[in-house]
């Protein structure tokens, strides 16, 4: 059963924490992993896009010169792809680009995403996060006692608004609540703060 150090907001070591093996012990699979991160990434594309095909171009209702007799190539309608105003042959048009996974699948992913942080060595656990009110320099501080910078992701047991406050005017530090944390925000951080009983909820859920 793995174990991590546990700190207080002041940086200091104030004791250990066992993980379970069931969510921070698993082998870590790399598809999986992509999976998890092609459908988040995809749910967030919004598939707007769209191009006229020779259906939807202006003109075409005449054929331009008639069959023979002319010594230039057949032409039907100028609404023709190959010709310049003409439609787009093949082109995107609007679309979802949103796909489900199984629930497993899922699962899998998010317990190898937390197993590859730890394995890694960028899961920091606290024994609590509790700011009286929202203040950006709070967390500056905090950061900064257990040396994290860059991007940051902080998991709450349940959404802290103080703490959301403090951290949401930090350039790469995310704050979510447990129930909310995903593969993608975990991969994309650097450093992955969790306190003792976000670990918890998180360990619940999963196991």
């Amino acid at each position: 059963m793995p174990t991590v150090k546990v700190h207080n907001m002041k940086g200091e070591e104030v004791g250990q924490m066992e993980l379970s093996d069931a969510v921070f012990g698993v082998e870590v699979n790399s598809h999986v992993l992509h999976l998890a991160v092609t459908k988040q990434l995809a749910g967030q594309r919004l598939g707007t896009h769209d191009t006229k095909n020779r259906s939807e171009v202006r003109g075409g209702g005449r054929k331009p010169w008639k069959q023979k007799g002319t010594g230039r190539a057949r032409a039907g309608s100028r609404r023709s792809p190959i010709w310049v105003g003409g439609g787009i042959a093949f082109g995107p048009t609007p679309r979802k680009y949103s796909f489900d996974l199984p629930r497993k699948v899922r699962r899998l992913a998010l317990r190898s995403a937390l197993t590859a942080k730890l394995l890694a060595g960028e899961l920091v656990v606290l024994d609590r996060l509790e700011f009286a009110e929202p203040k950006t320099k709070l967390m500056v501080e905090t950061l900064s006692n257990l040396q994290i910078s860059g991007k940051t992701l902080i998991v709450l047991p349940e959404l802290n608004e103080n703490i959301a406050k403090s951290g949401r005017n930090i350039p790469g530090v995310l704050v979510e609540q447990a129930i909310g944390v995903n593969v993608y925000d975990v991969l994309n951080s650097g450093k992955l703060v969790m306190t003792q009983a976000a670990v918890e909820k998180v360990q619940e859920v999963l196991v």
